[in-house]
């Protein structure tokens, strides 16, 4: 065999050894379909981890509900209204102007926080009420639109919370409260402008509340505790959504108070739904119920159901597979 033979040979195996142009898109269009079936199926494994961590906060914050109903004998009071903050020597009833979150503090290990200075409190992160499906963080800008606060400064940023406790259905003013500690604790204020007595509210939690569980009549596993609530997506990150550009120790307001006036819905483009549960889930969102179990909640829940569970006291009967 002569070199030019010998060299003819290696050139022929040296073209084979590459790829065509022809070749290389086919690998590259495999590899793509692989993707396309990958992705999604990585997508939804992440997404139910974060569900599962969503339920495990809300778990939590149902057991620390029932530590402080232990200890007090009633469900955390939800304060004197959003421009309030709380006041650490004023117990957590209703003589305590702080919104129930504040009130669980002693009861999560972070009684270090309860006693902290108000401003600086409201820019102390609490992971326990962050779902991990929704952006932005649990620290944000404040919306300076509702006025000075009474018993603290106006912060830039704080921090908020993506779960609130149930109100009920009856709504309540944003901005109902007094102006000093002194009206508050008078017995002649009128609260909520003097147009309604909180009494007429029939959730578990809400303004000057004193809620026991034997006052949830309507059974504890039949009534919710606490859920997660809507967010406008434009508010993710900013001030822009009302239900959420307030610090989460607040008194109640359309931050930490929602309603079952209107079924729960996803996470969306509307900026009117400051009342309403909701999450960042594409198909559930998730509630605590005064029993401590964690439920997930279809957004095509049958919407007279949704407001019997909202009510403690209403002696309506629910259906067993709600």
């Amino acid at each position: 065999m002569n070199h030019r033979t010998v060299g003819r040979r290696a050139r022929i195996r040296q073209r084979r050894a590459g790829f065509t142009l022809l070749e290389l898109i086919v690998v590259l269009a495999i590899i793509g379909l692989l993707l396309a079936l990958v992705l999604p199926a990585i997508q939804s494994a992440r997404e139910s981890a974060r569900r599962t961590q969503c339920r495990n906060n809300l778990r939590q914050i149902g057991l620390a509900v029932m530590n402080h109903e232990s200890a007090t004998g009633r469900l955390p009071s939800n304060g004197w209204g959003e421009l309030w903050v709380g006041e650490p020597d004023r117990g957590t009833d209703r003589n305590q102007p702080g919104g129930w979150i504040y009130n669980l503090l002693g009861y999560i290990d972070q009684d270090h926080v309860r006693r902290a200075d108000p401003s600086a409190r409201d820019q102390i992160r609490q992971p326990l009420f962050a779902c991990p499906s929704r952006p932005g963080g649990t620290l944000g800008p404040r919306s300076p639109v509702a006025g000075p606060l009474r018993n603290s400064t106006l912060t830039p940023t704080v921090a908020k919370s993506d779960y609130a406790i149930n109100a009920g259905d009856f709504l309540i003013p944003p901005f109902a409260g007094p102006d000093t500690l002194a009206e508050g604790d008078a017995p002649a204020f009128s609260w909520i402008w003097g147009l309604w007595d909180p009494g007429v509210f029939n959730g578990v939690s809400y303004l000057r509340s004193e809620v026991r569980l034997s006052d949830v009549t309507d059974g504890t596993s039949n009534t919710y505790l606490v859920g997660e609530k809507y967010v406008a997506t434009a508010g993710y990150g900013t001030a822009d959504y009302y239900g959420h550009n307030k610090s989460l120790y607040s008194g109640g307001g359309f931050d930490t108070n929602r309603f079952t006036i209107f079924n729960p819905v996803p996470d969306g483009d509307v900026l009117k739904l400051f009342e309403v549960f909701g999450s960042a889930h594409s198909t559930v969102c998730h509630f605590v119920l005064c029993d401590g179990s964690v439920r997930p909640v279809s957004y095509q829940i049958d919407a007279a159901v949704h407001h019997h569970l909202g009510r403690r006291n209403d002696g309506k009967t629910i259906p067993s597979d709600w």
